[in-house]
């Protein structure tokens, strides 16, 4: 099968961010040239490239992309890199990764200091290029350690989109899925459709068909029925922002799901890389939900389905309880109990 490349880099630090453009599909299958800052800012927020990890990545080559017009002065170079970063920072707000890639290209940059301009510039494409394979190891880890959970002829229930699509390969729920049919196991994946945007629908079904894995997509309002019926023996979800207790943000249903398998007795897994652990913030209630247009609820996809006037509220994300959740699988292992004090544990050993 071929493997997906979310995105890109094309050339030397002059070059171009190509990527996937995620909203036409599954109908089209189109990448786009990204050769401006506010292409990829518009990228990111119109949802072009998304997925917490697949974000952190683009944002790091947005960074190299801006800083191609940036002028032949040191001083008025990091005033522009500043500049850049801080518009991209804007882009959405509940994704983790984003931030943490800026930091780390700002940490390059900084580094870098009293260098020629060219050699800075080389040295941050060289530091996205890091974020981008770094992020592909990881991916790979998560799906080791997580197939190790599950057994053959299980039926796993996903929620959103947390495949290839999202990060630099295999992704991270899907990760699992994905290793688990190279050992030769045998799942059933029930998928979520994921209102309002149908990135289940769209895009993990999409990703699982592509690989011969059985899928079943389903409305979000099924999920219940189908665990009732026993169809489903566990359910993997990917995070985009994990706090210092466990509580994890993802996206808008995910909490409704863990409530359901709790009810059900089904364990419930976040797979998710630990740059996307936040250990600044305490507890999910500091995590920032990102509301977006109304529009996506009332004309989704171009289509009216709500009268005129009607008030609209639309988060993006919601957040789960720790206590709501069996696991976390990350590339260093799985904390199970999901608990402040093994998440502290995790982080310690490295």
């Amino acid at each position: 099968m071929e493997k997906i490349e979310t995105l890109r880099w094309l050339g030397d630090a002059d070059g171009r961010l190509a990527l996937i453009d995620q909203t036409l599909l599954p109908v089209a299958f189109e990448e786009i040239e990204l050769t401006t800052v506010e292409q990829v800012w518009e990228a990111i927020k119109k949802l072009r490239v998304r997925g917490a990890p697949a974000i952190g990545i683009a944002a790091a080559y947005g960074v190299c992309v801006g800083l191609q017009t940036a002028p032949a002065e040191e001083e008025a170079f990091f005033v522009r890199f500043r500049e850049v970063v801080d518009y991209l920072a804007g882009s959405r707000p509940t994704a983790v990764n984003l931030f943490w890639a800026l930091d780390r290209m700002t940490a390059a940059a900084e580094k870098q200091r009293g260098a020629p301009l060219d050699a800075i510039r080389a040295a941050l494409l060289q530091e996205a290029q890091q974020i981008h394979e770094e992020d592909r190891a990881m991916c790979h880890a998560i799906g080791r350690y997580g197939a190790d959970l599950l057994t053959d002829g299980q039926g796993v229930l996903t929620h959103c989109n947390a495949g290839g699509l999202a990060t630099a390969e295999y992704g991270t729920a899907l990760s699992v899925f994905f290793t688990a049919q190279d050992l030769g196991k045998q799942l059933s994946i029930y998928v979520d459709e994921t209102r309002p945007l149908l990135q289940g629908a769209r895009l993990t079904a999409w990703e699982l068909t592509r690989r011969g894995i059985d899928a079943t997509l389903i409305c979000d309002s099924m999920a219940a029925q189908v665990m009732r019926e026993g169809k489903v023996q566990a359910v993997i979800t990917g995070a985009d922002r994990i706090a210092a207790n466990g509580d994890s943000a993802n996206k808008i249903g995910t909490y409704s799901i863990a409530v359901l398998a709790q009810a059900h007795g089904i364990p419930f897994y976040i797979a998710a890389p630990t740059t996307t652990f936040d250990l600044a913030i305490e507890s999910g209630a500091e995590i920032p939900i990102e509301q977006r247009a109304s529009e996506e609820i009332t004309h989704g996809f171009g289509r009216q389905t709500a009268p005129d006037g009607v008030k609209v509220y639309n988060p993006a994300f919601d957040v789960t309880p720790a206590e709501y959740i069996r696991g976390i699988i990350t590339e260093r292992g799985v904390i199970q109990p999901v608990t402040r004090e093994g998440i502290a544990q995790l982080f310690a050993s490295t």
